[in-house]
């Protein structure tokens, strides 16, 4: 049975919509991957160990914090800059307070600027791997451990750099489903009491 011209071009615009929604899935995880990988866009790397290397040049390091809109915590660095050998393993923190009568869990994207630094800024260990939950009223200091690569005195343009922001913003998620189911089950204990 053959197809008439209009089958034909359905057939193929279909095609078309089919491998553009399937390139478009699986390009956040890519772009994602890529930025890991790169450093490109400020996204910074991961390590388990500190660098092999330490320099006698230092460089510093800014701490912003940021929320995103209707995020209720109060969320800052506890110190604004530190100036450390490169190579050397830092560690900083940040403070997170919820003064809300409510537990709430946020998590937080990051980057660093310039853009440039991302592939040579590795973190060791971050409170940003993982969700947060404050319980209400509860003030938390979290720590990052970090180094920057020995490399950046190497590269075209790392070289130049004296300073690097580590930039964080925190936005709320939803309860994991622990905290939720207590959270439910203590709303029914109040409305049973009261009745």
């Amino acid at each position: 049975m053959a197809m008439d011209a209009k089958s034909k071009t359905v057939v193929k615009l279909v095609g078309v919509v089919v491998t553009m929604g399937a390139l478009a899935w699986a390009s956040v995880p890519f772009y994602d991957w890529f930025c890991r990988v790169t450093g490109f866009g400020g996204t910074t790397l991961v390590s388990e160990v500190g660098a092999d290397e330490v320099l006698d040049k230092t460089i510093k390091i800014r701490f912003d914090a940021s929320k995103e809109r209707g995020m209720p915590w109060e969320f800052k660095p506890v110190q604004r800059e530190m100036e450390i050998r490169i190579g050397e393993t830092g560690l900083a923190f940040y403070e997170a307070y919820n003064p809300t009568d409510k537990p709430i869990a946020g998590q937080s994207t990051y980057n660093v600027a310039p853009y440039a630094a991302g592939g040579f800024f590795t973190k060791i260990d971050c409170f940003c791997f993982t969700e947060q939950v404050l319980q209400p009223g509860e003030r938390v200091q979290m720590p990052v451990t970090f180094y920057v690569d020995p490399e950046i005195v190497e590269d075209s343009e790392g070289k130049y750099l004296h300073q690097i922001t580590l930039s964080y913003t925190f936005y709320e998620i939803d309860l994991p489903e622990e905290e939720a189911a207590q959270q439910a089950a203590l709303a029914t204990d109040s409305e049973t009491n009261l009745n």
